[in-house]
């Protein structure tokens, strides 16, 4: 009866453990998940302080290039993606659009003197570099919170806690654009 004892002992004892290290995996996925949704929330608020600054800027440089349509009209397209976007691949993807737009503009903005002597124009420029270098922070603290989730979702044992409890990967990481990676061409 003694051993009977000693052996429900140890059972219960190696039950109340690994149920501890569950319950500990999966608070920490779940620490992990907020932090993601965290993070997103501050890619979310750089990237609505560029959209706020594009009408601005757009309005600079529409007074002084006014047959640059093409360039303006893709840039009001590209920021009403961005603001319809829903979902975080969406923004990406949006955001990726944006990006190629704005730099289109700033190449439109090299032939007109008028415009880079703007002191309107450059503050908005200025400010505009200091966003985009925001947001790139915030992608990669995104990127490496999205990182860390899907890898401890992936090791033994909290792979389990995660089958158990319904966590899944998260596939929304900021990539470089496909356009990003040709070298640009400069003519003389």
């Amino acid at each position: 009866m003694k051993g009977a004892l000693i052996v429900l002992g140890v059972v219960v004892v190696v039950a109340l453990i690994l149920g501890g290290s569950l319950m500990g995996s999966r608070n920490e996925l779940v620490a992990e998940r907020e932090a993601i949704n965290g993070q997103w929330a501050q890619v979310d608020s750089a990237m609505q302080r560029r959209l706020d600054l594009i009408p601005n800027l757009v309005e600079t440089v529409k007074g002084a290039a006014t047959h640059e349509e093409k360039v303006i009209g893709e840039v009001t397209e590209a920021r009403a993606a961005m603001m319809g976007a829903k979902t975080p691949q969406q923004k990406i993807d949006a955001n990726n659009q944006l990006s190629g737009a704005l730099g289109r503009l700033m190449v439109v903005v090299e032939n007109y003197p008028n415009i880079k002597a703007n002191e309107n124009f450059l503050s908005l420029q200025n400010e505009l570099a200091g966003t985009e270098n925001r947001i790139n922070v915030e992608r990669r603290k995104y990127n490496e919170a999205v990182q860390r989730y899907n890898t401890d979702i992936a090791l033994f044992p909290k792979n389990i806690a995660a089958g158990m409890f319904g966590f899944s990967r998260e596939d929304a990481y900021f990539k470089a654009d496909t356009a990003a990676k040709e070298a640009p061409k400069v003519k003389f």
